[in-house]
Parts: C-alpha cells; sequence; structure tokens
C-alpha cells in the first residue's frame, strides 16, 4: 500500500468516532483530510455534528463537504477532536505545525475533551528531531527572536513560501528549527514558551489522548492509560 493509502485508512478510521450530536475539532493536514472527507460523506447520510476548524484551508475544505461549521469561543469544550501530526511518540508527545496551523491546533487541542491523532507509519518516532520543529513567532524583532532560538542548540530558518516568508493564518513568521534530535520535549516546550517573540511553538505535550496510525499491516493504536 502507497503512502496516500496508508493516510487513508487512518483518517477514516477516526471518522468512526465521530457521533451524532457532538462538536468536534476538524484539524489540519494531509491525513485528516481523509477523515474530513468521510465525515462529510456521513452527514450527507444525515449525521448531525459541528466542526471547530484550525485552519482557514480546513475550513473551506469542512464546508465543501458539506460540514457545519462553528467557532471555537461559542462552546465550553469540544467533544473530539481528529487532528494530525508531523511526528509522534510512545509517549503520545507530537511535532506539529508543518502545514502552519500549531497555534490554532494547539487551542483546539487544549478545549477538547478527546484529542485523536491520525498518521501513517513514516511519522512515528522513538526520538524526536528529524522533522525541524515550527515555532511561531512576531514580525516584531523575528531576526532577534530566532538568535534567541539558536541559543537553544538548533539551526533556525525563516519558512518561506515562494521565496516570500511562511504568514500564518494569525499573521505571523514560522521559524522552522533544525534540532537534529530532542531528547526531552516537554523542557523544551517550556524554554520556548519563556522566550518574548515566540508565540507558539510545535511541541504538544500532554494534549493526545490516542494515535491511530496507518501501516502496511493495517491500523495501529497508541492510547494513553488514562
Amino acid at each position: 500500500m502507497n503512502v496516500e493509502g496508508l493516510k487513508k485508512i487512518a483518517g477514516e478510521k477516526a471518522a468512526e468516532r465521530v457521533k451524532d450530536g457532538m462538536v468536534v475539532g476538524l484539524g489540519t493536514g494531509s491525513t485528516v483530510k481523509y477523515t474530513i472527507m468521510k465525515i462529510g460523506e456521513m452527514v450527507k447520510n444525515g449525521l448531525d455534528i459541528v466542526g471547530v476548524p484550525t485552519s482557514k484551508a480546513t475550513e473551506r475544505l469542512a464546508r465543501k463537504f458539506g460540514i457545519k461549521i462553528g467557532e471555537l469561543a461559542e462552546y465550553d469544550s469540544i467533544d473530539l477532536t481528529i487532528d494530525g501530526a508531523d511526528e509522534v511518540n510512545k509517549n503520545l508527545e507530537l511535532i506539529k505545525g508543518g502545514g502552519g496551523a500549531l497555534l490554532r491546533e494547539k487551542m483546539v487541542a487544549y478545549y477538547s475533551k478527546y484529542e485523536l491523532i491520525v498518521v501513517d507509519e513514516r511519522k512515528y518516532r522513538e526520538i524526536f528531531g528529524s522533522f525541524p520543529l515550527p515555532v511561531e513567532v512576531v514580525k516584531f524583532g523575528y531576526a532577534r527572536t530566532m538568535r534567541k532560538l539558536e541559543s537553544l542548540g538548533c539551526k533556525p530558518s525563516l519558512r518561506l513560501e515562494e521565496n516570500k516568508a511562511f504568514v500564518t493564518d494569525n499573521g505571523n513568521y514560522i521559524i522552522d528549527c533544525s534540532f537534529g534530535k530532542i531528547e526531552n520535549a516537554g523542557d523544551l516546550e517550556k524554554e520556548f514558551n519563556m522566550i518574548p517573540g515566540v508565540v507558539e511553538n510545535g511541541l504538544f505535550i500532554g494534549l493526545t489522548n490516542e494515535i491511530i496510525i496507518g501501516s502496511k499491516n493495517g491500523v495501529k493504536v497508541l492510547k494513553s492509560r488514562e
């Protein structure tokens, strides 16, 4: 099975968790795209849910498939969020932000009763670091912020799109930080967020309840013990 096939089986498996009446966080990325498409099919067959998108791109996709859209501020909590990730590990920690939506993704995850992540098997890692860690920063003084990020042991680079600085849905820049190896993700997450100018970072620690992994041998599931 090719990579798209692995993404599809993981994404569609997650859609099975969506029940009538739920408020559902809709993640961003190439795997959760299949979840959204499947939910759209379910909506067409009578499922009644509200989707809270984590990016403008996800909102457009959800509307295309007939999913009713709500705002995060309208709900005390979200019943279930289904999202993707760039790297995952056995501790249910994530690196996210390859699509540039990490701030909204983390906000939606924080207010969710249950966070379900869908990935293909290439995203599983024993040790983080092969994927550059995205850090969202304000435009003001970003070059100085980059130098501070570098002092934490990474090689930072400003994310570009069509030879211009990539701008997030929130009007900020993304700095991709190459570490090579990240051994203590929890401590690093806190260090990043102590830096003025850093809006949020792509380490998701203690937010995930379950990971569905599409593999050549079928679907694998990692769950928290809670």
